[in-house]
């Protein structure tokens, strides 16, 4: 396991060194200019050359991204162009909604789904397979803001349970709390969960009935065992391999929807955030930003592959090989 481990931290490093190049190289061609922006159409070329010098932005492409690199491993994001403070206090308030809610949504996606494919793989080919799947059809098919707009005229306009967008915050001194800012999530997180849940549903569906035709199934049913006994106890972890995959996966897929759904709720977080400073071409809040999200999903991916071999050691042992054989 600790070789496995060691293999998994040097990709997950080699990732993240990636992705940071990326990033820095495709933001470098986007049009405009941060100097130009702050101060304006009407600026003389003069103020924004110097403004662009004292910003940094004179420097050649490679020097930059050094600097970059080398003050971010030092835990400096940089000073924002546009809000003259340091980058990651914005990115951390931000982060304290954006966070909480793409993992509320990423918990009920997989609750909603192992409730919904157990049911219909254990239904297979029943009333209640074809119903649940017909229902997971139609959530594949809603997009997640559509969704988001449906809940507020339901649960906020209609039935005025709930508040229709803002955050609250999670102290009683900011005017929340912990339950009213868990409220405040609970309607974005489900227009989050809905459409990723539906498509974990299907393949949860089909990784239960494909692991139900195994031998050791039809074994563990001739020794007596209830079908619940069955399908908890010997089908579920074998069919969690491919779940989990797509789960890792979708967390990508959460993080991007929750900047769509943060503006249907008017939420302060990580979405709003990125949209300002692209507006005001603050790139050093959006280069942030974004490898912040590139690595969040590298991480994520990092944890499914760890998991990977506690469920099924025999993944283990084959990415030992493979990388005895490459070598």
């Amino acid at each position: 396991m600790q070789a496995y481990l060691i293999q998994r931290i040097v990709t997950l490093l080699l990732s993240l060194l990636g992705a940071s190049v990326l990033v820095m190289f495709a933001l470098e061609v986007l049009p405009g200019n941060a100097a130009q922006v702050m101060l304006g159409p009407d600026a003389s070329a003069e103020a924004v050359a110097a403004l662009s010098e004292q910003l940094g932005l004179h420097a050649p492409l490679w020097q930059r991204y050094g600097q970059w690199l080398y003050h971010l491993l030092q835990g400096d994001m940089g000073q924002s162009y546009a809000y003259d403070v340091p980058a990651s206090s914005l990115i951390w308030e931000s982060l304290q909604l954006t966070i909480p809610l793409a993992v509320l949504a990423i918990a009920l996606t997989i609750v909603i789904a192992l409730i919904a494919g157990i049911y219909a793989a254990a239904k297979h080919n029943k009333a209640g397979d074809f119903l649940t799947m017909g229902l997971t059809q139609i959530g594949m098919a809603v997009p997640n803001f559509w969704f988001a707009i449906l809940l507020v005229m339901v649960f906020s306009v209609q039935l005025k349970w709930f508040s229709s967008g803002g955050f609250p915050g999670w102290t009683a001194a900011a005017g929340g709390g912990f339950w009213p800012a868990l409220k405040a999530l609970l309607l974005p997180a489900l227009a989050l969960a809905m459409v990723q849940a539906a498509v974990l549903a299907r393949i949860t569906r089909s990784a239960m009935l494909e692991v139900l035709r195994e031998d050791y199934i039809r074994t563990a049913r001739a020794k007596g065992l209830s079908r619940r006994q069955v399908l908890f106890r010997h089908a579920l972890r074998n069919a969690l391999i491919p779940v989990i995959t797509i789960a890792g996966l979708q967390f990508a897929n959460l993080l991007a929807g929750t900047i769509v759904v943060e503006s249907v709720f008017q939420l302060p977080g990580l979405g709003r955030l990125i949209f300002k400073a692209i507006e005001n071409r603050d790139m050093v809040v959006v280069r942030n930003c974004v490898l912040l999200l590139a690595a969040l999903v590298i991480v994520v991916n990092f944890f499914v592959d760890l998991l990977y071999a506690w469920i099924d050691p025999r993944i283990q042992a084959s990415a030992m090989r493979q990388g005895k054989v490459a070598a």
